[in-house]
């Protein structure tokens, strides 16, 4: 029977992060009585005072959707929220470069981006700098390593690539070296439709095919408070159109663009998400679309963003709530504003992280290497933010209590005083049965120092180290990627195409 045990021993342990739920109960911070008075003071102000809509295009489509129009100011009717949320799908299938990346994005579903949008990158190898092709190459081959990051983020701007390029290089590179969700950039109608060109050539898809799913997805963010920008409401409408995936993201701190309250903070956010939501719904109804926020304070006495903050967990679970009450999957945020990978970079990541897991956030953003607001990446923060995330994709698996698990033979194996060690059960499950860390050291202090005494930021850059030498990514089409570098390089020709602004 032992040795029976011995055999099993030799198992690898497999897991699957790839497609989680939210193990644990949403938490809740307001009533329901005061959720609902928050959505009614939502509508009114959508009604009375309305919201400021920069793009000709997208108020045209507000008037005929039976809005009211007055120079650039939107005012939308309750009938027309609702016939949104409505028709909005409360349940979105998202097709990745393999099927084995396909996510779901619902109410409970779970899933995770790494930090993005960063005009920085930095390692304790090279330091901090601007974001250069380099670094988003190699953020995209980490997140693609990582099975808990299952969609791509916009992680910097390649600075050196000039903008009227830069959609070439951020999809090639997520495309050649990632086979997970991947992100456009909604800068302008030019750039977008080449971007869809390139991705449904790239899947071989045509165009019924391409339009009857999202292959991608976008980040919409509304200049709080109260406006909606030309780019950002053009690519409601560009995605909307080829049924592609919108996040709506109002970026919302309080006492700064928005009131400082949690609750007033929150109404904000939260009738800027239904007016940018509506809008995909007038283009298209049934456009896949993703309810958002990103809520946080400042530091009233510099200014500055503040993250993983008290006031930020509290959002999140007043957000979810507002989430909740629309049914649509929606998009949370953890993020440190710490200046380096430290304590505070740790506690602030991970207070907001289980701000969006109490609240039930079926995305977040930001949920590894993220630091100085938004500022920078880091290289050695996304390895110990996907350790944290890792370990949290085990809690989805839950915990199994069969007869084989409860082990009545172990406890007959096992005299008092004695220990579990050599028992059968231990012995067929010793490898298989714990999370093993990609970072975190758990030797003795005599062991560790004669290791080197490394702490976990060094560890995390030989781990990314190793990561980028090995290389990991995913198989691709000779042909494919023939044709692909073929058309950047004739558009390239061209002249590229520049964002609208």
């Amino acid at each position: 029977m032992a040795r029976r045990g011995r055999e099993k021993a030799t198992a690898k342990r497999d897991v699957n992060y790839r497609q989680l739920r939210n193990p644990f109960p949403p938490m809740e911070l307001f009533s329901k009585d005061e959720i609902t008075s928050m959505h009614e003071t939502a509508l009114q102000t959508l009604e009375d005072l309305g919201i400021r809509v920069l793009l000709p295009q997208a108020r045209d489509i507000f008037a005929k959707g039976g809005a009211g129009v007055k120079d650039e100011m939107v005012y939308i009717g309750r009938d027309m929220v609702e016939a949104a949320l409505a028709s909005a799908p409360k349940s979105i299938e998202c097709r990745a470069g393999a099927p084995h990346r396909d996510i779901k994005l619902e109410l409970g579903a779970l899933t995770f981006q790494p930090g993005a949008g960063a005009p920085h990158a930095t390692d304790l190898k090279r330091g901090r700098r601007p974001g250069s092709a380099r670094d988003f190459n190699e953020l995209v081959r980490l997140t693609q390593h990582f099975d808990v990051f299952q969609m791509v983020a916009p992680l910097i701007e390649p600075q050196d690539v000039p903008t009227h390029l830069r959609h070439y290089f951020t999809l090639e590179t997520q495309l050649t070296h990632s086979d997970k969700f991947p992100f456009i950039f909604s800068r302008g109608t030019p750039q977008v439709m080449e971007s869809f060109e390139m991705l449904a050539n790239f899947r071989g898809l045509d165009a019924d095919a391409f339009e009857a799913t999202p292959h991608a997805y976008t980040i919409i963010n509304t200049n709080s408070p109260r406006t909606l920008d030309i780019p950002m409401a053009q690519g409601l409408i560009d995605f909307a159109k080829q049924g592609q995936l919108s996040i709506v993201t109002p970026f919302t701190l309080m006492g700064a663009m928005a009131p400082i309250t949690v609750a007033g903070a929150i109404t904000l956010s939260h009738l800027e998400a239904l007016a940018a939501i509506t809008l995909t719904q007038l283009v298209r109804p049934g456009a896949p679309v993703c309810y958002g926020t990103f809520t946080s304070n400042v530091d009233m006495k510099s200014g500055s963003p503040a993250f993983g903050t008290p006031a930020h967990f509290q959002a999140s679970l007043a957000a979810g709530q507002m989430a909740r009450l629309t049914g649509l999957p929606w998009r949370s945020a953890a993020g440190s504003a710490s200046n380096l990978n430290d304590v505070q970079a740790a506690n602030e990541n991970q207070m907001g992280l289980w701000g969006c897991l109490m609240a039930g956030a079926s995305v977040i953003i930001h949920s590894a290497g993220w630091l100085e607001g938004g500022l920078s990446v880091s290289y050695e923060k996304l390895v110990t933010d996907a350790e944290v995330l890792n370990m949290i994709a085990e809690l989805c698996a839950g915990a199994k209590a069969g007869t084989e698990e409860i082990g009545l033979d172990a406890l007959q194996q096992v005299e008092p005083s004695g220990h579990f060690f050599a028992a059968d059960q231990t012995m067929g499950r010793y490898r298989t049965e714990f999370y093993e860390p990609i970072v975190h050291d758990y030797a003795n202090f005599g062991t560790w120092t004669d290791r080197g005494a490394q702490d976990a930021n060094t560890r995390a850059t030989s781990v990314w180290q190793d990561i980028l030498t090995r290389g990991t990514g995913p198989s691709v089409d000779a042909a494919r990627l023939s044709e692909l570098q073929a058309y950047v390089a004739t558009r390239t020709s061209a002249g590229g195409a520049p964002p609208e602004s």
